[in-house]
């Protein structure tokens, strides 16, 4: 399968490619079903959605906030002296807020002390809010640490009007309005649900204690109210930017109490207005009160802003829901999946890493725009992951063909010129693909005749420096002309034109460079002849066919050759064998006519019969046309 997906790549490539494969998809499986190690990025990157569409989203102007505020804890010092305060306090204000016909207030206020110097000002406030069916107080659970406090949660169950019951012997330690009466109670929890960065995202909407699921102060007020129920432990909140309507406790206090009786009645009926069928959420944003959360709208968010918004999303649908994990890891594998696709097709690394980055910002504007419609999409995890694969099969990649450059440029060094070799590497080929191909090339043997007297006559080292200047001055010659050396055979060379780069004028080139070798031939001579008057006789023959032939490597793994084989080849050779007594350079009828125009001329030497061939061949010896 793998082998289909990756022809180009080699076996033990493949096994890596499918070991990274593996490894990411099981990777990115554990992080979506278990670790979650990138939650908080995801979170983060969900914030910044939230922050975006916060101010589209309008508060709910049936729930309104009596706050006590920094400036009610000053202006109610002469009323009620400092904070705590008494609970009359508290219920002069309920007396006065319940006559207005509220739908529900919701004390976010901890009565959790009675007061046993003045317990007729905490039964005040019981009477207040006994008989009023929706008037909801908070309580916190205590850390484990308290267990001396735990009481039976079943002694509680109807204060917290638990539909799902546990363990009968379960105990849970609560801190409770102690101060007021229990008839009175209606209670939910209050206790934070923060991320793992510290940040209040999310509001519980029960605690689970041994089977018993004790709701929370939100969760309370929705079932009382008949709001429709929502699953889960918990709700991520959507978060408006201007809050909900608010009004200073010290300034509603004194116009409700001290001033009221002075109010024209249509103020009365303007004031009652504004609290007829309200949600009113009493709690305090005041500095010194310490209750206060890092949101993803900001820090110091008041902690009576937060029940506020989460009874706001239970009670209008807001709350965001979370895209399940399967589709997430679909869409990774699918993103994986295109990124083997487009590798396959040796799509270019950086088209395919800017798909991803277009698909990344789609991903990415789709998930900030599904925030809308209250849906988180977690896009990070399958990004992240394909990223990885992406880099690690580009990275991989760039090493391979790293290694393909090297092993092409040092195994064309040592036929072609640089210049071509750079050519051939830049135009992506490798040793497979240019081994194995048929064409149609040009093909010179060049051998020294006489050699074997001159080296009769000098010591050996002294022949492997000759012979080495001479190979050095016609190597370079083969190069000029574009042509790649295929071999040395004892003191003959045999060189080719047209493969590996494909070129109209092979034939041309190679006899070009035949005249060239002959002139470095003499050229040399004359050299060794000034250093050695009684130099031995010698001389070259030169040998050129065009014809068909195979190219490639052939040899073992360890020692590999560029070279050509066939018919062509050996017609090639045996031409440089007639060359004697003839002339230095011999090239066939097929060489002569692929040269027409190219400003050499020829001239015929007659007919020669070959090994091998019924017909006898022309042969032809090439002269530059005079200018």
């Amino acid at each position: 399968m793998l082998k289909k997906l990756f022809p180009f790549i080699s076996s033990a490539s493949l096994r890596w490619y499918a070991a990274l494969t593996l490894l990411l998809v099981v990777m990115m499986g554990v992080e979506l079903f278990g670790l979650h190690l990138l939650a908080t990025t995801e979170s983060r990157l969900g914030d910044v959605y939230l922050r975006r569409h916060a101010s589209g989203y309008q508060a709910d102007p049936d729930i309104v906030i009596v706050d006590i505020d920094d400036a009610s804890l000053l202006g109610m010092q002469k009323v009620a002296g400092l904070w705590a305060w008494k609970r009359e306090v508290h219920g002069f204000l309920t007396a006065a807020l319940l006559g207005m016909s509220p739908r529900a207030l919701v004390f976010d206020i901890n009565f959790n002390v009675p007061d046993l110097a003045a317990p007729k000002s905490d039964a005040m406030l019981s009477d207040q809010i006994r008989d009023f069916p929706h008037a909801y107080m908070l309580a916190l659970r205590l850390q484990d640490a308290a267990a001396n406090e735990a009481i039976p949660v079943a002694d509680i169950a109807d204060s917290f009007a638990i539909q799902h019951k546990g363990k009968p012997d379960a105990r849970v330690a609560l801190q409770l309005p102690l101060a007021i009466e229990r008839k009175a109670w209606r209670l939910g929890l209050v206790n934070s649900l923060d991320d793992d960065d510290g940040v209040l995202r999310r509001y519980r909407l029960y605690t689970d204690v041994a089977g018993w699921h004790l709701p929370s102060l939100p969760a309370r007020v929705a079932r009382g109210l008949n709001w429709p129920q929502v699953s889960g432990k918990d709700i991520q909140m959507f978060w408006p930017l201007e809050g909900h309507q608010r009004f200073s406790y010290a300034d509603l206090f004194k116009t409700l109490t001290e001033d009221r009786r002075n109010l024209t009645p249509a103020v009365e009926a303007q004031l009652n207005q504004l609290f007829r069928n309200k949600i009113i959420v009493i709690g305090s944003s005041a500095g010194g009160l310490f209750d206060h959360h890092l949101t993803p709208l900001g820090p110091n968010y008041p902690g009576v802003d937060i029940l506020a918004i989460a009874l706001d999303n239970l009670k209008n649908g807001r709350s965001l829901h979370q895209v399940a994990a399967g589709w997430l890891f679909m869409f990774g594998l699918v993103l994986i999946a295109l990124l083997a696709l487009a590798f396959r097709r040796r799509v270019n690394p950086v088209l395919t890493g800017a798909g991803l980055a277009v698909v990344t910002s789609l991903a990415v504007i789709g998930a900030d725009q599904l925030v809308v419609r209250y849906w988180i999409l977690p896009v990070v995890t399958p990004l992240v992951f394909a990223w990885a694969w992406f880099l690690s099969a580009a990275i991989a990649g760039f090493l391979r063909e790293r290694r393909t450059r090297d092993r092409t440029v040092s195994l064309f060094g040592r036929f072609l010129n640089p210049e071509v070799v750079r050519k051939i590497v830049d135009h992506g080929e490798t040793v497979e693909s240019l081994s194995g191909q048929t064409r149609e090339i040009s093909l010179l043997f060049s051998d020294i005749r006489g050699f074997t007297t001159l080296s009769e006559s000098r010591p050996p080292d002294e022949v492997v420096r000759l012979l080495n200047r001479y190979f050095e001055r016609q190597v370079e010659v083969v190069w000029r002309h574009g042509g790649t050396l295929d071999k040395f055979i004892g003191d003959c060379i045999m060189a080719f034109w047209g493969a590996p780069l494909d070129d109209p004028e092979h034939a041309k080139r190679a006899v070009a460079a035949a005249l060239e070798m002959e002139d470095n031939l003499l050229a040399f001579k004359q050299e060794l002849l000034a250093d050695d008057a009684n130099l031995p006789e010698f001389d070259v023959g030169i040998g050129v066919h065009t014809g068909s032939a195979v190219v490639g490597f052939i040899g073992a793994k360890r020692k590999l050759d560029y070279t050509a084989i066939g018919d062509a080849v050996n017609l090639a050779s045996r031409v440089e064998g007639l060359t004697k007594d003839v002339s230095r350079i011999l090239v066939t009828k097929d060489t002569m006519l692929a040269c027409q125009n190219s400003g050499i001329d020829f001239i015929f030497r007659g007919a020669f019969p070959v090994k091998g061939r019924a017909a006898e061949v022309e042969l032809y010896e090439p002269k530059r046309t005079s200018a």
